[in-house]
C-alpha cells in the first residue's frame, strides 16, 4: 500500500514570489489560493483567475484583507488575456480544467478547447513573459486513458513535456502533478453518497469491485505546491496516495451517517447499478512504460520525460530519492486498501463527514445518456 502523506516540511520557495493560479474557484484552485494565502509561504502576491463571476466574486470577499491578493475574471482561452496577467509573474499553477467525464464525453471539442488548447495557451503566455515554473495539475484518468477528459489530460502533461523540451537558457521549467480521487470535492462520490444517505437510501454502486487512489484536498495542493520547488523540467510527479475501495466507502459513511438523518444502517440499501461509459474499474498511478524511466522520492514518483531537453542538459537530482528504480506501476486493484477503521480515521482526520452549507444543494445522482428518462 502507497502510504498517505502527514507531514509537511516548511516551504520557502515561494517567498515573495508574485504567484498566478488558473481556475482559482474549483475545488483544488481554491484551496491552492487559500493555502498560499493563509499558509507561511509569504507570497508577494497571488494572482487569482477564473470565468466563473459569481464564485470569483465571493471568493475575493473571503480574501478581502489579504492585500497581496488580486482576483480577474479570466479564461486560459484567451491567450493574450493570459500574456497580460503574467506579466512579473514568477510561479504559475495551472488548475483551470474540464474534468466531469461525461460533459467531456458529450462535447469532446470543449474538453479540447479547454484543456488542450488551454494548456497551449498557458506555455505561450509563460514563455512570452519568462515565467520561471508552471505547474500543471493533471489525474490518473490520464494513464491509459478510457475518456475524452483523461485523453485530453494526457495531452495537457505532453504538451508541458514538450514545452521544456523546447525551453532555452533560462526559459521556464514546466512539469505536471497527476494525483488521485480528491475526497469530497464538487461532484465526487462522498456528497452524492451524503445526500442519498440523507433521504434514506439507495446508496448507489457502479460496480463492488471497484477500487480508486484517494487524497484530501489538503494534501493534495500542498503536494502540488511542493512539485514546484521539485520541478527540473519536463517531468511529471505522481502523489503517493493510499487505495479505497468504493464499496467500503459506502459502507463506512453509512455507518457514520445514517443515524445523524435518522434511520438505521440496515435499513439503507445498497444497489449496484453498473459501470458507465468511460469509468475504469481500478485507476493507474503510471504506466509500465513510464515506470522506466521513474525514480521514487519520499512523497513523490518523479516520471522523467522521455524526450529530454533540445537546448538544454537538466539534471534530475532530488532532495530523499528512495530509489532510481521502480518497477511497480501501481494499480489500484493490485494495492492492499486501507480498510474500513482506517479509511473511517481518514474520513474523520480530513473532516469529510463533516456537513458544508453547500452539501444540501448537492444532487444524489449522477446521470449519463439516456438514463434520465428512465428514472422518470
Amino acid at each position: 500500500m502507497i502510504k498517505n502523506c502527514k507531514k509537511f516540511t516548511k516551504n520557502f520557495f515561494l517567498k515573495d514570489k508574485r504567484i498566478l493560479v488558473t481556475g482559482a474557484c474549483g475545488t483544488v484552485g481554491s484551496e491552492l489560493v487559500r493555502q498560499l494565502l493563509e499558509e507561511d509561504f509569504q507570497p508577494k502576491e497571488v494572482i487569482a483567475l477564473d470565468n466563473n463571476e459569481s464564485e470569483l466574486f465571493f471568493l475575493e470577499q473571503r480574501f478581502l484583507k489579504c492585500r497581496n491578493a488580486n482576483f480577474f475574471l479570466a479564461d486560459i482561452r484567451d491567450r493574450d488575456k493570459l500574456c497580460r496577467k503574467m506579466k512579473n509573474v514568477d510561479v504559475v499553477f495551472h488548475a483551470a480544467a474540464y474534468k466531469h467525464v461525461i460533459l467531456c464525453e458529450r462535447s469532446p471539442f470543449e474538453a479540447v478547447q479547454t484543456n488542450i488548447i488551454g494548456v497551449q495557451n498557458i506555455i505561450y503566455a509563460a514563455c512570452e513573459n519568462n515565467v520561471k515554473t508552471i505547474i500543471f495539475t493533471s489525474t490518473d484518468k490520464a494513464v491509459n486513458p478510457t475518456s475524452v477528459m483523461g485523453t485530453s489530460k494526457l495531452m495537457g502533461e505532453r504538451l508541458m513535456t514538450a514545452a521544456n523540451s523546447n525551453s532555452q537558457g533560462e526559459g521556464p521549467i514546466f512539469a505536471s502533478t497527476r494525483f488521485g480521487n480528491v475526497l469530497g470535492s464538487r461532484g465526487s462520490v462522498i456528497p452524492i453518497f451524503r445526500e442519498q444517505i440523507r433521504k434514506g437510501g439507495p446508496v448507489t454502486l457502479t460496480d463492488p469491485k471497484m477500487t480508486r487512489f484517494i487524497m484530501s484536498i489538503e494534501e493534495a495542493v500542498r503536494l502540488v505546491i511542493d512539485s514546484a520547488e521539485l520541478a527540473r523540467g519536463g517531468e511529471v510527479f505522481i502523489t503517493k496516495m493510499p487505495v479505497i475501495r468504493i464499496k467500503d466507502l459506502a459502507q463506512v459513511m453509512i455507518q457514520e451517517l445514517a443515524p445523524r438523518y435518522g434511520f438505521s444502517p440496515n435499513d439503507i440499501e445498497v444497489k449496484i447499478i453498473g459501470t458507465k461509459p468511460g469509468e475504469k474499474l481500478y485507476e493507474e498511478l503510471m504506466s509500465p512504460e513510464e515506470t522506466r524511466r521513474a525514480i521514487e522520492l519520499k512523497r513523490y514518483f518523479a516520471v522523467l520525460p522521455a524526450f529530454r531537453g533540445i537546448y538544454r542538459n537538466i539534471t534530475y537530482d532530488y532532495p530523499e530519492i528512495e530509489s532510481r528504480e521502480v518497477s511497480n506501476p501501481y494499480i489500484s486493484c493490485n494495492e492492499r486498501p486501507l480498510s474500513q477503521k482506517e479509511l473511517r480515521e481518514f474520513l474523520i482526520k480530513n473532516r469529510l463527514l463533516e456537513e458544508r452549507p453547500a452539501d444540501k444543494s448537492h444532487p444524489d445522482k449522477r446521470y449519463w445518456p439516456g438514463e434520465r428518462s428512465t428514472e422518470e
